[in-house]
């Protein structure tokens, strides 16, 4: 089966969680910038969630640059994935109106960790499929950036239960450790390009 249709339905997703949430944006009432600092909650959400949803994006396209072909195990690995992500306009909103109570910011630190996961068990059904020998393993074997990340997205739930702030610090540090795509790829890429 080609690619083609699954990038397209994972892109049309991606677009629609990015709507979702900027729908939730409202219009400050009033002129003034402290009408927009009673909306900081909401669009500091929205902000990292946007920066998380774009990773994903961008790091879902890397992913299948280096499949040859997609079978039934991936197509369900791939909704999987996209499961989780669309459950994080619910989190983004709920957390940032709640003003970062418990309970919403550690479920938006679930959400994110289950994104993860989901993430990994993507990568890893892809490898199988590719094979041993295959461009797949070669460039996704031993991704500890993401293994690492599990566990930090982990981390960061507990953390919610003794401040929500240590949460979304340490979920903003994570949004920068992943704001550079992986390396290899990137790195594969441009050398074939050249040549």
């Amino acid at each position: 089966m080609n690619r083609n249709r699954l990038e397209a339905i994972s892109d049309g997703i991606f677009a629609i969680i990015i709507t979702v949430m900027l729908l939730e944006l409202k219009i400050p009432e009033g002129d003034s910038l402290s009408a927009l600092r009673a909306e900081s909650h909401l669009i500091f959400s929205y902000i990292l969630s946007f920066i998380y949803v774009g990773i994903y994006w961008n790091n879902h396209h890397h992913l299948f640059q280096v499949v040859k072909s997609v079978n039934g195990k991936i197509l369900w690995g791939n909704l999987h994935l996209m499961f989780w992500l669309t459950m994080i306009p619910l989190t983004t909103g709920w957390s940032a109106h709640s003003g970062y109570a418990q309970t919403p910011t550690a479920l938006y630190a679930f959400i994110l960790f289950m994104c993860s996961i989901s993430y990994h068990i993507l990568e890893k059904i892809l490898m199988k499929s590719e094979g041993v020998n295959s461009l797949a393993v070669e460039l996704l074997g031993r991704n500890n950036k993401l293994l690492i990340s599990i566990l930090f997205y982990g981390t960061s739930i507990f953390l919610s239960f003794i401040d929500t702030k240590l949460t979304l610090l340490s979920l903003g540090l994570l949004a920068v450790f992943w704001f550079l795509p992986n390396k290899k790829i990137e790195q594969h890429f441009k050398h074939n390009k050249n040549q």
